[in-house]
């Protein structure tokens, strides 16, 4: 059974979040722990798609953003990583300083020091040079960074198949298969 921690920080894009953890509802064996940020949450509410309340439904176990003793907020929970899924330019910074304010923040920074994977998926255009100054050291700290680019050579037919890509690119770095995933085969 893997363990995979989902953040959902402030950024647009939560929509990304609620069709991966749609996704990892379906497998078999796959355990989520959701936390979102207040951003998160509030986001949830423009994008309009679903409320955050029926976010957490969709987690195997939620936790609030304020508990610190959260059991994802310890080395000894082992877990397989985390994902970010969007990764607000805020808490990048934060996991780039090792700033441990809110429990996403602290989930990663728990994953980096006892060597677990952590993806983000920042979501921010254009970016800047502090963006891109984080984003690097973020890789050179042993985030894996996929951002949600389009895709074009897998034919996709629809925003949700674009998606799908990013997240099966996601969460290859834990070896998940996304059924709906079309990797690239070759000419």
């Amino acid at each position: 059974m893997k363990k995979l921690i989902i953040g959902i920080s402030g950024a647009d894009g939560v929509c990304l979040a609620v069709r991966l953890l749609r996704h990892l509802q379906k497998l078999d064996d796959v355990e989520t722990h959701l936390v979102m940020t207040a951003s998160a949450e509030r986001n949830l509410l423009i994008e309009g798609e679903i409320t955050p309340d029926e976010v957490k439904q969709l987690a195997d176990y939620t936790y609030d953003i304020d508990d610190m003793a959260a059991t994802i907020s310890s080395g000894s929970f082992k877990t397989d990583g985390m994902l970010i899924v969007p990764c607000s330019m805020k808490t990048l910074a934060a996991i780039t300083c090792g700033y441990t304010d809110n429990l996403v923040q602290r989930a990663a920074d728990v994953c980096l020091k006892e060597n677990r994977k952590v993806v983000l998926v920042p979501r921010e255009m254009p970016l800047g040079r502090v963006h891109l100054r984080n984003l690097l050291t973020a890789n050179e700290l042993g985030c894996v960074i996929v951002p949600p680019v389009l895709t074009f050579y897998n034919k996709p037919e629809s925003i949700e198949d674009h998606m799908d890509h990013i997240l099966g690119k996601a969460l290859m770095q834990f070896d998940v298969e996304l059924p709906s995933f079309k990797s690239w085969k070759g000419v």
